[in-house]
């Protein structure tokens, strides 16, 4: 398979494995329930590739739809690269924005891009898949990055969403009225789209000419251009005529004998004279429940960006949609990319969350079929909570001014909101700067450990026990609090009254322990020093 080059690759490549795991801080007055949890709706604000790294924890393998809107890089956009990566010339990219005069514009979008999609891939469920937005400035690298980390074999589709309701006249070449929206599944042989409603004007197309007790049917051509040896004989109508065989170049779709059948069972329609060239008749109550997607999304159907910059400054209040300082999608794009990409409950992932359109057609989805999708989105610019949650928080709650009745009742339903806080690194554990909570250096160690989700509610502290995982029951013995933290070891009486939770054997992280190996071999017990063994063990299942 070809592979794209541009200037960082190397150092970037595995940067994911690289950035730390962060703790991450509720913030419960910016959200809307009573007590936060990372398995809430989830608003996170920080650093996006941190923030994904600190959600393995909770959601690797979990995340069924990813929609991301990156940064088109059109060299207006005002982004700038900020990932520490340890190389002279990586640092010398930080905090410079990036704009049409930077001759390696494209290059730091790669570098950008390229941990960021590969910790995407970690959070997507075996049957999940992921859309991404972009236009022409960056659809060719951004094709080879997902190929590389997808894999060529699960692309899916590149969906062209023709967003503009009218042709910007001030176009200097060609008036762009469309955006890409690229689609690789996690893994192309199990994916499969949902199907989408007909729509009434689909429905309406069905008539009942001859009254025919089935119902409506649609007349579809018997004739067809795919070679078929079968389908090369004449058809002699009701009034007598023969017609010799398909028009030139085409074949019937059915063989003669196929033909007949169809015919007595009164799916052949042969016009008001009998004597017309046959169609089949599809009956309405045949076909599928829906209609499969298909690649090109028309505004009336997926909304347009003036759509987009109208409803948002309806739901905020602004004074019109120029005070939009974002650039926002419509909800009936992801409300289509989420009737194709996901079950009632299934977890949706926007890690370019921007004003919270994601999130906001998620509650607009639960409130119309009653589904309980879970989102969780990342943004790391400062109107995360004066935007986005506040966006949320408004549909959820209510819009006393919109003409939708759904809308101005309020969709229902909490979200938490959550800050990156700091690293879990080891040095911060040795001096006692910065100690993470039990429950976010539980996560850590469980996930690091045995590379499985991390579900906070097994945790019992009065037993130190964090989750079970295929191979064993999990402790740790650990306390935010450098004085008690100096004393704090595993003990023979305190490994003795472990519980066994599942029968398997025990693996307890502890600062030391007070116990020599042969009983800890005894008790079943493999076990791990904090801080260290944490990375000792890290690096083996990376090397695995």
């Amino acid at each position: 398979m070809p592979h794209l080059h541009f200037k960082g690759k190397t150092f970037v490549q595995n940067h994911h494995l690289a950035v730390p795991f962060h703790e991450l801080i509720p913030v419960t007055e910016k959200g809307l329930s009573a007590k936060p949890s990372l398995h809430d709706n989830l608003i996170l604000q920080g650093d996006n590739l941190k923030a994904l790294k600190a959600l393995l924890p909770a959601y690797s393998g979990k995340v069924k739809c990813i929609y991301i809107d990156p940064p088109y890089n059109t060299g207006n956009e005002g982004w700038a690269y900020n990932d520490n990566v340890n190389s002279p010339m990586m640092q010398s990219w930080l905090g410079q924005t990036v704009d049409r005069e930077d001759l390696t514009r494209h290059d730091k979008w790669c570098c950008m891009m390229l941990p960021r999609l590969k910790l995407l891939r970690e959070l997507l469920t075996e049957d999940g898949a992921i859309f991404v937005s972009i236009d022409d400035n960056e659809v060719h690298h951004l094709r080879c990055l997902m190929d590389e980390v997808f894999g060529e074999e699960n692309f899916v589709a590149n969906v062209i969403w023709h967003k503009m309701d009218s042709p910007k006249n001030t176009a200097i070449h060609l008036s762009e009225d469309h955006d890409h929206i690229v689609l690789y599944a996690r893994n192309a042989e199990i994916w499969r789209p949902n199907l989408l409603p007909r729509s009434d004007e689909m429905i309406a197309r069905y008539k009942n000419p001859d009254n025919d007790p089935r119902g409506p049917w649609l007349l579809s051509d018997l004739a067809a251009r795919n070679e078929y040896r079968q389908g090369r004989y004449s058809i002699r109508t009701p009034s007598g005529k023969v017609i010799q065989g398909p028009p030139a170049g085409s074949y019937w779709r059915v063989s003669e004998e196929k033909f007949e059948e169809l015919d007595k069972d009164g799916r052949i329609w042969w016009g008001d004279s009998g004597s017309n060239r046959p169609g089949i008749k599809r009956f309405l109550s045949d076909v599928k429940d829906g209609v499969v997607p298909q690649t090109i999304w028309h505004w009336k159907e997926a909304g347009s960006t003036r759509n987009a910059k109208q409803e948002l400054s309806k739901l905020m209040e602004l004074e019109s949609s120029q005070d939009v300082f974002i650039t926002p999608k419509p909800v009936k794009l992801l409300a289509r990319i989420l009737q194709i990409a996901t079950d009632k409950d299934s977890i949706i992932l926007d890690s370019f969350a921007g004003s919270g359109t994601t999130a906001h057609a998620v509650a607009a989805l639960n409130a119309e079929d009653g589904g309980n999708r879970r989102f969780v989105l990342v943004e790391c610019e400062d109107y995360a909570d004066s935007v986005t949650a506040e966006r949320i928080l408004r549909v959820m709650r209510g819009v006393p001014t919109a003409k939708d009745a759904k809308l101005k009742a309020g969709y229902g339903g909490t979200f938490s909101y959550f800050q990156l806080g700091e690293a879990l690194e080891k040095q911060a554990i040795l001096d006692g700067e910065h100690l993470p909570g039990f429950e976010a250096l539980a996560g850590y160690v469980y996930f690091t450990a045995t590379g499985e989700q991390f579900d906070a509610g097994q945790i019992d502290r009065k037993t130190g026990f964090i989750g079970e995982s295929r191979n064993f029951d999990v402790f740790l013995i650990y306390v935010d609090d450098l004085e008690t933290l100096k004393d704090l070891a595993l003990t023979r009486t305190m490994a003795e009254g472990l519980p066994s939770i599942s029968g398997k054997p025990k693996l307890v992280y502890a600062p030391t322990k007070y116990l020599d190996d042969d009983r800890l071999r005894e008790l079943r017990i493999e076990f791990q020093q904090l801080p260290f063994e944490i990375y000792k063990r890290m690096d083996g299942r990376r090397r695995g």
